[in-house]
């Protein structure tokens, strides 16, 4: 989906051009030799298009338990430590709700929080709000799912240790989603206040609805520089950098070939992949040169689409 009023487009001729060259697992090639992306790469703001700017800041900070850290152009900017950026909503009067499970872009975007005692403090918090709340335990995690005004889904989720994960014969970190310990998770929340989102809060990964996961994986990995860290059935890929267990989902459980979102509905604009590596990100934008495939330099980043049009910020800073 394209944001910032069209600047980043939604052309697929990445997707076309995977195609063209035989890319992806069942041709057993990518488009070109890759690096591993770097093991310090982790996902930065979230940037969504909401029908009322209002609405949905009252939202995020009364419910979801950010604060805001400024407004500007026409933008807010929303933090759980009142440094880094976690989301940004952009209003769009008359935006329709997002059709998240017709169309290909988000599926979920997921807040990482410290500790189990702040995820049984939110649990707790949008039980007593009177907000639907989906949950489950995926052996590497804890997770809550919620949607915003504007039908954006949210995931809220802590980690088990590292130690604690894993792993099957082929390598892969085994994740499920098995029915979560709410009882267990609330006595921990029983002597402690609801303040909001804790410092330490991150976005952890974004999860995606794609057209095609043969050509996402090509992309994604072949071109990016994530690893596979899960294959879910035929219709989920997890991936990841630095043996986290996913920093992106992909799945096609939109239907093959979904179409993209309408021009206008609300959805997301573009999530942040943070590199660390100068040198890969040169790598990554002479792929897009060498394919006459369009990207947009900014002052806070670079910013271009994904086979199914998803918008992508690339940036070396998560302040930005």
């Amino acid at each position: 989906m394209s944001g910032d009023g069209g600047k980043v487009s939604r052309t697929t001729r990445v997707g076309a051009a995977l195609e063209q060259r035989g890319a992806g697992p069942a041709a057993g090639a990518v488009p070109h030799p890759v690096r591993s992306a770097h093991a310090g790469t982790e996902m930065g703001a979230v940037h969504l298009r909401v029908a009322s700017a209002e609405r949905a800041e009252r939202f995020y900070c009364e419910i979801v338990g950010l604060r805001v850290l400024n407004r500007y152009g026409g933008a807010v900017r929303l933090t759980a430590d009142g440094i880094h950026p976690l989301l940004v909503l952009e209003e769009r009067p008359g935006a329709k709700r997002a059709p998240q499970q017709r169309c290909s872009g988000l599926y979920h975007f997921a807040l990482l929080v410290p500790e189990r005692r702040d995820l049984a403090l939110v649990l707790r918090h949008l039980l007593q709000a009177g907000v639907g709340v989906g949950s489950a335990d995926h052996d590497v995690s804890e997770a809550l799912y919620l949607s915003d005004p504007d039908g954006n889904g949210i995931e809220i989720y802590w980690d088990y240790p590292r130690e604690h994960w894993r792993r099957l014969p082929d390598g892969s970190i085994y994740m499920d989603a098995d029915p979560l310990d709410s009882h267990g998770l609330l006595q921990l929340a029983e002597q402690d206040t609801w303040s909001g989102l804790p410092q330490g809060t991150v976005i952890g990964h974004v999860h995606l609805h794609v057209k095609r996961l043969d050509e996402a994986e090509a992309f994604y990995c072949g071109v990016l520089g994530f690893r596979p860290t899960l294959r879910y059935g035929a219709g989920a890929l997890f991936i990841a950098a630095g043996g986290y267990h996913h920093h992106i989902g992909l799945n096609i459980w939109a239907g093959v070939d979904a179409p993209s979102p309408p021009a206008d509905a609300a959805g997301l604009l573009h999530y942040t992949i943070v590199c660390p590596d100068p040198q890969r990100i040169e790598a990554i934008l002479a792929w897009l040169d060498a394919r006459g495939e369009r990207y947009e330099t900014r002052g806070d980043g670079w910013y271009f689409c994904d086979p199914s049009g998803i918008g992508i910020r690339l940036t070396t800073c998560p302040v930005l």
